[in-house]
């Protein structure tokens, strides 16, 4: 075939654009005379930068204008942070592909190399995740945890400056970055159950883009789709929005798919969770009955917590 040319949209932070690098490379690899141009699109959420997430009432604050973007034609495909890709997507786009995923865990780094239960009673750990405040909470109710904005080269920062002791951030970023050295401790998956999505990239595309489609399609990984969508279908069918913060956390094994979901208010004295197994082919299955099972063990409770603090 003959040449191609693809245009991607991505965010400017120094993660997104490596991440959008590796996709075009694993995308040449399959297609090697294909041209991609990467061009770069400001979203709300890289716009207001002194309000905590939770602050801002919109859903999906950084992809939006990206998805926009896809749906008027500016740009053909886009590469998001799986775990910022809204449950409920625009009715005109669609998660096309997965590339494998890397490494879906939490990760502590800490300014003296302690470990999360060896810091002292009273450290100021930071994290902008109100699903990891909380996680914290339940397991170390003694220590602090402040709000921290901006991306991870920045937090990193903060950190180092001696504004916190800790911070909590996701391996797969600080891999990606290659800052993997700083990493103090590998945070555990029942501990700090990490969001849907987690580690993961998502390719997204108008639907009725054949052309683009196929392309990339060429980069899905077909296990780790099926763990991304049988922790979104969890989440989903929980319900609640995109303010309750749920832990979910697929795994495959040959044909066989495992689903660890939890969810804790948000003091963190509460923890529910379920781990169900399924198939591979079936993940929004799983999903769903992961769901019913933990609204069995009073879900509901929770969310209804959580929405009194967020409104």
């Amino acid at each position: 075939m003959g040449k191609m040319k693809l245009t991607v949209g991505t965010r400017g932070s120094r993660l997104s654009l490596i991440q959008t690098d590796l996709v075009n490379q694993k995308l040449k690899q399959s297609y090697p005379n294909l041209e991609i141009e990467t061009k770069i699109i400001r979203t709300t959420g890289d716009k207001i930068l002194n309000r905590s997430l939770l602050e801002i009432k919109r859903r999906g604050i950084f992809e939006k204008e990206i998805d926009d973007a896809i749906v008027q034609g500016e740009i053909d495909f886009a590469v998001h942070s799986m775990k910022d890709v809204p449950i409920e997507q625009h009715s005109k786009t669609a998660v096309v592909a997965i590339p494998e995923r890397e490494a879906p865990h939490d990760v502590l780094v800490s300014r003296e190399n302690l470990k999360l239960l060896d810091l002292p009673s009273g450290s100021v750990v930071g994290t902008g995740s109100p699903r990891r405040e909380a996680q914290v909470y339940h397991v170390r109710p003694d220590l602090k945890v402040e709000h921290i904005r901006g991306n991870v080269d920045t937090r990193i920062r903060k950190l180092e400056l001696g504004s916190y002791d800790a911070i909590i951030t996701a391996e797969a970023g600080l891999h990606r970055l290659n800052m993997s050295e700083l990493i103090t401790e590998r945070l555990s998956l029942e501990d700090f159950t990490p969001s849907p999505g987690q580690g993961a990239l998502a390719l997204v595309a108008r639907r009725d883009r054949d052309d683009v489609i196929e392309i990339l399609k060429t980069i899905n990984n077909i296990p780790s789709m099926a763990e991304v969508f049988s922790e979104r279908a969890f989440a989903e069918s929980i319900g609640g929005g995109c303010k309750v913060p749920i832990g979910a956390v697929g795994r495959t094994k040959g044909n066989a798919l495992s689903l660890y979901g939890a969810i804790l208010s948000p003091d963190g004295r509460t923890e529910l969770h379920t781990n169900r197994m399924g198939y591979v082919d079936a993940p929004e299955e799983l999903g769903i009955e992961a769901a019913v099972e933990i609204r069995r063990l009073g879900a509901d409770r929770i969310i209804r917590e959580w929405r009194d603090v967020y409104g």
